[in-house]
C-alpha cells in the first residue's frame, strides 16, 4: 500500500528541516553574517589628523596609569611593561597608597586598564616616550591648597588612606574623558574612532565609579579637615574651569539646581551639560588644567617639564618663541 503526504505536511516537513540545519549551523559556531558589522563609510583606518590628538591622550593615559599602579600596588609600568614607557624617565614620588581591600582591587584593575590603553594607542597610531611624571605627596598638597586658596593644614597626603586617594583620583581620569570627548569631532578613520570609542567608554566608567565610591562619602569629613567629601570635589572642580577657562564644563558632586539634571536636583553624581551630555575640553584646556599653571605653554604640576607629543610640544614651543630664547 503506498502512503501518501498532505501537501501542507510536505511543506511543515521542509521548514522542520530547515530550521534544523539552520540551529545545528549555529550550534556549531559557525560564522552568522549579522553579527558582522556594516563597512564602513569612510574605509580610511586611519587618517593622518587622526595621529596627533590620539597620541596626544598618551600623556594623560601615562599619568593614570602610574599613579594607579602605584597607589594599588607600589610599583609603576616599568614593574610591569615598561616597554611602553618608550625610554621614558620613571616618575617621581609614586607610592602605594594605603587602601582598604576593595578600594585597592578595583584602582589596582584601573592600573592594568591603562596599560591597555597605552598599548591600544600606541600600536595603533604610534606614540612617544613617557613623560617626566610628578606624583609626589607634595605636588599633590600643592594642587589641594589651589583649590581651598589656602594651605591645608596638615598638607593633603593622598597616599594615606582610601578618602584621600579617591579625592585625588577624582583629579585625573575626568580630563582623559573630556578630552576624548573633545577629540571626537576631529577623528575620522575607521579604527581611530573604534579606538577612542573604546577608550572613551573605560574613562567615563573609571570616573563614574570614582565620583560614586565619593558620592556614597559626599557628607563625611575628610579627617583631619573641616570639609566634607563634597566640599572637596567642589572645589577641585572649580579649580579646573579657572584653570582650563572656556566656561563650566568640570562640577562636583553638589550643584546649584541650574546645573542639575533638567533642573529638578542639587545632587551631581555625573558631570555633564544642561543635556545630560559629557563636557569636551581641547588639550590647551587640558594642559592648563594638568600643569595647574593656566596656560599651555608654562608647565608645572603633574608635568615638570610639560607633555611629549606634537601638540604639546608644539605649545612649549611657541612659549620659547614668544620669549624670544
Amino acid at each position: 500500500m503506498a502512503w501518501s503526504v498532505h501537501p501542507s505536511l510536505s511543506v511543515f516537513f521542509l521548514m522542520l528541516a530547515l530550521s534544523s540545519n539552520s540551529i545545528g549551523s549555529h550550534s556549531h559556531g559557525q560564522h552568522d553574517p549579522t553579527c558582522a558589522p556594516p563597512p564602513p563609510i569612510l574605509p580610511v583606518r586611519v587618517l593622518p589628523s587622526d595621529v596627533d590628538p590620539l597620541q596626544f591622550a598618551l600623556n594623560l593615559e601615562h599619568l593614570e596609569a602610574e599613579f594607579f599602579l602605584f597607589g594599588a600596588l607600589g610599583s609603576g609600568l616599568d614593574a610591569f611593561n615598561p616597554e611602553l614607557a618608550t625610554g621614558g624617565p620613571p616618575p617621581i614620588g609614586g607610592t602605594k597608597a594605603n587602601l582598604d581591600g576593595v578600594t585597592q582591587r578595583a584602582i589596582e584593575e584601573f592600573g592594568y586598564q591603562e596599560i591597555g590603553h597605552l598599548r591600544a594607542i600606541k600600536s595603533t597610531v604610534g606614540g612617544f616616550p613617557r613623560p617626566l611624571l610628578d606624583l609626589r605627596k607634595e605636588n599633590f598638597a600643592k594642587l589641594f591648597d589651589q583649590a581651598f586658596e589656602s594651605p591645608l593644614n596638615p598638607p593633603f597626603d593622598p597616599y594615606a588612606n582610601s578618602i584621600n586617594y579617591m579625592l585625588a583620583s577624582y583629579v585625573i581620569p575626568y580630563e582623559g574623558l573630556v578630552g576624548y570627548v573633545g577629540a571626537n569631532p576631529n577623528i575620522n578613520g575607521f579604527v581611530s574612532k573604534r579606538l577612542l570609542a573604546g577608550l572613551l567608554g573605560v574613562e567615563s566608567g573609571q570616573d563614574a565609579y570614582i565620583r560614586g565610591w565619593l558620592y556614597e562619602r559626599a557628607e563625611q569629613r575628610v579627617d583631619p579637615y573641616n570639609h566634607t567629601v563634597a566640599e572637596f570635589t567642589n572645589r577641585l572642580s572649580a579649580l579646573r574651569n579657572g584653570l582650563a577657562g572656556c566656561g563650566t564644563k568640570d562640577e562636583g558632586l553638589s550643584v546649584p539646581p541650574e546645573l542639575s539634571a533638567e533642573r529638578r536636583t542639587s545632587t551631581n553624581v555625573l558631570s555633564a551639560d544642561a543635556d545630560s551630555l559629557s563636557y569636551g575640553r581641547t588639550p590647551a584646556e587640558i594642559l592648563r588644567t594638568v600643569y595647574g599653571t593656566g596656560d599651555e605653554h608654562r608647565p608645572g604640576g603633574f608635568y615638570p617639564n610639560g607633555g611629549n607629543g606634537r601638540i604639546a610640544r608644539g605649545f612649549l614651543r611657541g612659549m620659547v618663541a614668544e620669549e624670544g630664547v
